[in-house]
């Protein structure tokens, strides 16, 4: 996470507000569209003034681009309001931009998709993979509302300036999908004392919020982001993110069996 400024895809900058509201970058005409950036900048704005004071599976390593300071006092709770209001952004507008959306299914589809392309490589072990299987079969735990999501959250995305969140950069992923998709980042990177806050802040910023299954299909999406980056080597002839990854997979591995024992 950096400073509080932001440049946007037209040259403009945004960052916070004299009245210290948060501002979103979003995409604009050349990089995106107008009405993603309205529309992010007032929600997120909101969420920033109603301000009030001042993961669970084993595998917690990530690449360098996912991880995250310790937050500080506020801003654990600062991260789950913003990216609450994030998906509290109206679908229409993603609709309106022409970028791309998900029902459920199709996104479970796609997920199921990605692992046995994975599975094809030979390179994940065998229970990761029985334990992915089983996760993407088990249908209760993909019930949810799709939402507007990022799409690409990341440490280099949130932009913070004394302690709270200033920013959210780097639009051109957003979609109509999984809120998990957002959470996960936040769940495997953040410190372990810090994830409470997080999503006892998202969770009160969510209007009718009604998917018990949230921080599990959060935290399988943390696992699946590993396969991910394995795929992401292989097509791009890679050796080395091959390597980091089947690394980063043995590790998961080995502690998701120690937890099963």
């Amino acid at each position: 996470m950096g400073g509080a400024r932001a440049t946007l895809g037209d040259g403009r900058s945004r960052a916070r507000g004299r009245d210290g509201t948060a501002r979103v970058a979003a995409p604009v005409p050349g990089g995106g569209c107008a009405a993603l950036h309205r529309a992010a900048r007032r929600r997120v704005g909101a969420a920033a003034r109603g301000r009030t004071g001042d993961r669970p599976p084993a595998h917690r390593r990530a690449t360098p681009r996912h991880r995250v300071p310790r937050p500080g006092p506020g801003l654990a709770a600062d991260l789950g309001r913003t990216l609450a209001a994030i998906h509290e952004l109206p679908v229409s507008v993603i609709e309106t931009c022409g970028l791309p959306s998900y029902t459920a299914d199709v996104y479970r589809e796609r997920r199921l998709v990605e692992l046995d392309e994975a599975a094809a490589t030979g390179r994940v072990p065998t229970p990761l993979l029985r334990r992915w299987e089983a996760a993407l079969e088990d249908v209760a735990l993909w019930r949810f509302r799709p939402v507007v999501v990022h799409g690409d959250l990341a440490a280099d995305q949130v932009l913070v300036a004394g302690g709270r969140v200033a920013a959210v950069t780097g639009w051109s992923d957003a979609r109509v999908a999984d809120p998990a998709d957002d959470l996960a980042w936040l769940l495997v990177a953040a410190p372990p004392d810090a994830v409470d806050s997080i999503m006892e802040a998202y969770q009160l910023r969510r209007t009718e919020l009604q998917d018990p299954r949230l921080v599990d299909r959060a935290l399988l999406v943390g696992e699946l982001a590993l396969a991910r980056w394995l795929l992401h080597g292989v097509r791009q002839g890679l050796p080395e993110v091959v390597a980091d990854a089947e690394a980063m997979l043995t590790d998961l591995d080995e502690a998701t069996r120690e937890d099963a024992s």
